[in-house]
């Protein structure tokens, strides 16, 4: 018996906990894929599978609704997946250790993948279901939509019959969603020259951030500790002479890092001097996140003297003035939406290896010119260090539909069933609605879920109570025939 088994709805929350036992992080869904396309087989239901892994499954109309418009089901099956330092979970092999307090979900150690495993959930509890009536189902689960839309970004739709979309990547009960930003990934490498250095080599920890979605939560302006690394590491090298030997920081672009963590090599002498630098530092920014994000730490242990292979000081100090001089965070509020942000960027993974400095960035912007413009800033400054850049996953804004036949259907139906009106915003995260509104002719979107919190974290939580109205509201909408 599972975890979930006693949770209604029930054949929703037992299809997720079977994708939870099943490893699926961006660029490893070969397997989770391999599942959908068993699940349809089993059932005798059409489906492709692509090169890619993208799958879809299509179910007929049931008696009374083939003359109804056609419903695309849309969700992604990749998750990102990150976990505490001291869990032993290989998320590439292992499944996860969900567990349930109260009315949330959550996985021990690790992220829950309720983004956007609930949609994969919800989208096999309608297909399998024999009793729920509803017309001609065609559902989309791309790959690595984490990672750069690449899923969303290949895939044919050319079999499709529908125009009407719900996208399940949501993650705030009573909120439709029907615009987004855009976005891109970047990359930038900035050589750096290495030599043999004696000294002492401390490793350094900047950490006890919270993290969170670049997209959905970079206006809280919680610290990312690939930047406030950079910080730290230009105040040393104003002090002393700093050798970067090791440094890491961040698990995906897309996600705001907690923790980055740097070996460096000083001079003995420099010990105390290092030490107070460090403290310094702390200070400062506790007392500047104090409100924001206030678990900031800077920890350092000495780990060995002796010589060392690293990159020269005067490199190290580059290094600094290049992460010193990179954006980072908000960059401009929407003029025409309050409290939207319009464009933003996030250092989502800092690295160094043998003698390369890379520098990976999610940056979004609901305004296409000011995304490049962005984009444009992080190749002169990389340039100016010495390095270059590769621009990836380059996906446009989701446009807002002035006559969406859909979002009416969906708001007065929301509205007979709890006595409210839905919210109907824009978002400044990426979602996959404006890619696949290339692929589809005259597409009509909405994208819904249940209430998440802190995805893309280890204390990503699923509300239960949320998935089962959400559960009931789609059945309901699919029942619902055209006026």
């Amino acid at each position: 018996m599972g975890v979930l088994s006693n949770l209604e709805p029930k054949s929703v929350f037992t299809y997720f906990e079977e994708i939870t036992k099943i490893p699926h992080g961006s660029g490893n869904v070969e397997q989770i894929s391999n599942y959908l396309v068993q699940f349809a087989k089993d059932r005798n239901l059409f489906y492709v599978q692509d090169e890619l892994k993208n799958v879809i499954i299509v179910k007929e109309a049931t008696p009374g609704y083939e003359k109804e418009p056609t419903v695309i089901l849309q969700g992604h099956m990749d998750m990102v997946a990150v976990k505490k330092p001291d869990c032993a979970i290989d998320m590439k092999k292992e499944g996860l250790k969900v567990a349930v307090n109260g009315d949330e979900i959550y996985a021990e150690g690790t992220s829950l993948g309720g983004d956007d495993g609930i949609a994969v959930a919800y989208s096999l509890a309608l297909l399998d279901s024999d009793t729920i009536k509803h017309p001609r189902l065609e559902v989309i689960i791309t790959v690595d939509e984490e990672v750069g839309m690449d899923g969303a970004r290949g895939i044919d739709l050319s079999m499709l019959k529908g125009n009407r979309m719900v996208n399940l990547d949501s993650e705030d009960e009573g909120i439709f969603l029907t615009s987004c930003a855009g976005g891109a990934r970047v990359k930038c490498n900035v050589p750096l020259q290495t030599k043999e250095r004696s000294g002492v080599a401390y490793e350094v920890i900047v950490g006890g951030l919270l993290g969170g979605h670049s997209g959905g939560e970079i206006h809280k302006e919680r610290g990312n500790s690939n930047g406030l690394f950079g910080r730290l590491l230009y105040r040393l090298c104003e002090k002393m002479p700093v050798a970067l030997s090791e440094g890491k920081g961040g698990l995906a672009d897309n996600a705001i890092p907690r923790e980055t963590r740097a070996v460096m090599v000083i001079d003995g002498k420099d010990s105390a001097e290092f030490a107070a630098v460090l403290d310094a530092v702390e200070k400062e920014l506790q007392a500047e996140l104090s409100s924001k994000d206030p678990g900031v730490v800077i920890r350092a242990a000495e780990l060995e003297r002796g010589s060392f292979t690293c990159v020269t000081p005067e490199d190290t100090k580059k290094a600094a003035a290049f992460l010193t001089s990179l954006p980072g965070g908000v960059q401009a509020m929407s003029a025409d939406m309050p409290g939207l942000v319009e464009t933003s960027l996030n250092l989502g993974i800092l690295e160094y290896k043998e003698g390369n400095l890379l520098a990976e960035f999610s940056v979004r912007s609901s305004v296409e010119s000011s995304k490049y413009a962005l984009i444009d800033k992080l190749r002169a400054l990389t340039g100016l260090a010495g390095g270059s850049n590769l621009v990836t996953g380059d996906y446009p804004g989701w446009k807002y539909r002035k006559d969406s036949p859909l979002r009416e259907k969906m708001v007065a139906l929301y509205e007979k069933m709890y006595g409210v009106t839905p919210k109907v915003e824009a978002i400044h995260a990426g979602l996959e609605c404006g890619i696949l509104g290339s692929k589809i002719y005259d597409l009509d979107c909405v994208s819904m879920g249940p209430q998440m919190t802190a995805i893309h974290t280890t204390e990503e939580t699923l509300s239960i109570s949320s998935t089962r109205r959400v559960w009931e509201y789609l059945v309901a909408l699919l029942e619902e025939k055209d006026a």
